[in-house]
C-alpha cells in the first residue's frame, strides 16, 4: 500500500508541475517510436574540439534532433544557440558539476537560458565525500535545494547515474535514497541504462518502482556478459523493445545516445541513430 501511495503522490506532483511525459506513440494502436532522437555530445567530444560547427552539422545529418551538452567548447551561449538553430537542433539538457549549481548558479542558469536548455543535469558526484547512507540522504536534501533554485529560474534540476549508485551502503541502495528523498516536482533523474545494467539492475523494474521519475535516459548498448562492454546501440544485448515499452511508466521525455569511447565517433552515432529510427516498441 505504501508503494502505491508513493506512486500516486509522485504522479500528482508531476501533474501539478506540468511534467507528464510526451507520448512517443503515433496513434492509439501504433507501435512506439522515438520522435526526436538525442545525442550526448560527449560521444563526439574529440571532433567538437576540432570543429564544432562541422560536427554539429554531421550530428544533425545523422538524424539527431536533440543534443545534450557536456561543455560548450569555448563558444558563447549566443554562438551555441546559433549553431543549434542553424542545424535544426535543440538542447534540452546540459551536463554540469554540482558546484556549477551550488556556487555558480547565476552564470550557469544564464547560459542555459540563453541556449534554450531546460535541464541542469549533474553528470556525477565526488564519491570521496559520500561514504554512508546518511551522506546520500544529505545529498538528496542538496538536490531538493538545487531543484528549488532551478525551478525559480524556469529550469529543471536532474541527476545522471553511473553504477556506484546501485551499490548498497549501510543496507540501503543510494539510488533509492536519492529518489525517495527528493521531491518529484523539484528533481528529475536521467537513468543511464548501460550503467544500471552493468550494476545488475533491470531498468524496467526501476521504472515501475519509481514511476514518472526518469524524464531522460542515456541510451547505451552492451556486449554479452561477462565483458558487458559499451557498444553501439543495436549491436549489443540490451532489450530495447522491452525497456522502451515502459516509457510512459518511466516518464521518459528525452532519449540521448551515448558511447564513452567509440573507435570511430561518427560511425558510432550513425549506427545508433539508424537502429533507433527503425525501432518500434
Amino acid at each position: 500500500m505504501s508503494s502505491r501511495r508513493d506512486a500516486v503522490r509522485t504522479l500528482a506532483a508531476l501533474a501539478a508541475a506540468g511534467l507528464f511525459p510526451r507520448t512517443t506513440r503515433a496513434g492509439a494502436s501504433a507501435p512506439g517510436v522515438i520522435e526526436r532522437i538525442g545525442l550526448q555530445l560527449y560521444t563526439v567530444r574529440s571532433l567538437m574540439t576540432k570543429d564544432m560547427p562541422g560536427t554539429m552539422a554531421a550530428v544533425a545529418a545523422a538524424g539527431y534532433r536533440e543534443v545534450e551538452f557536456a561543455g560548450y567548447f569555448g563558444r558563447t551561449p549566443v554562438e551555441v544557440r546559433q549553431l543549434l538553430e542553424a542545424h535544426g537542433l535543440t538542447a534540452p539538457s546540459t551536463h554540469i558539476g554540482l558546484d556549477a549549481v551550488r556556487e555558480q548558479f547565476g552564470a550557469t542558469a544564464a547560459s542555459a537560458q540563453a541556449i534554450g536548455i531546460r535541464y541542469l543535469t549533474i553528470a556525477s558526484l565526488d564519491m570521496r565525500t559520500i561514504k554512508s547512507a546518511d551522506d546520500w540522504k544529505r545529498m538528496a536534501d542538496v538536490f531538493n535545494d538545487a531543484g528549488r533554485r532551478a525551478n525559480a529560474a524556469g529550469l529543471r534540476f536532474a541527476y545522471h547515474n553511473h553504477s556506484v549508485e546501485f551499490t548498497p551502503v549501510d543496507g540501503a541502495v543510494p539510488m533509492d535514497l536519492l529518489i525517495g528523498g527528493t521531491d518529484a516536482s523539484l528533481v528529475a533523474f536521467e537513468l543511464d541504462l548501460f550503467w544500471a545494467m552493468k550494476a545488475g539492475q533491470d531498468p524496467r523494474a526501476y521504472f515501475e518502482k519509481h514511476p514518472g521519475r526518469f524524464e531522460m535516459v542515456h541510451v547505451k548498448d552492451a556486449t554479452a556478459a561477462p565483458a558487458s562492454d559499451m557498444t553501439d546501440v543495436g549491436s549489443g544485448v540490451m532489450d530495447w523493445k522491452r525497456i522502451f515499452a515502459a516509457h510512459e511508466a518511466a516518464g521518459i521525455r528525452h532519449y540521448f545516445v551515448e558511447h564513452d569511447s567509440p573507435a570511430d565517433p561518427m560511425q558510432s552515432i550513425r549506427r545508433s541513430a539508424d537502429y533507433l529510427k527503425a525501432l518500434r516498441f
